[in-house]
């Protein structure tokens, strides 16, 4: 089990590293002047195939954390506290994923109305939301 552990530890820590950067990629696309059609074009190129990429991170972390509660015995869950809460970030994860794809075809469609500034803001959840669930499954505070 400490295979899987740490092998589910490493996925979604990759994973992560691609929500940390695909929202950056939308900073700079929001940031590209209207006649700037080579940028945008290189910036998009990018952010679909990072978003891909961590979408396919997202589903070996999801299935090997699917292991590592199967094997932790789904009846012990009551009472493990930390373990919810846990799971509902994860969920959370999972949403703001999502989220990033439709941001990213608002770029595609040059549908975007938002700034660079909210795009900066919006990229520093992820680092929160790893770090709870981070702190969830090593310190299990309840």
């Amino acid at each position: 089990m400490l295979w899987v552990k740490a092998f589910h530890i490493v996925f979604v820590a990759s994973w992560f590293a691609g929500l940390f950067y695909l929202p950056r990629i939308f900073v700079n696309l929001a940031m590209v002047p209207a006649d700037s059609h080579a940028e945008r074009e290189r910036l998009l190129l990018m952010g679909r195939k990072l978003y891909r990429f961590s979408n396919l991170l997202m589903v070996v972390a999801l299935a090997l954390g699917v292991w590592l509660w199967l094997g932790f015995g789904i009846h012990r869950l009551a009472g493990q506290y930390w373990l919810h809460a846990k799971l509902l970030l994860v969920l959370g994860a999972i949403g703001y994923q999502h989220v990033c794809r439709a941001h990213l075809r608002q770029f595609e469609e040059l549908a975007n109305r938002r700034s660079h500034r909210w795009y900066r803001v919006f990229n520093e959840l992820t680092v929160l939301l790893f770090a709870a669930i981070v702190v969830l499954a090593v310190v299990r505070p309840f």
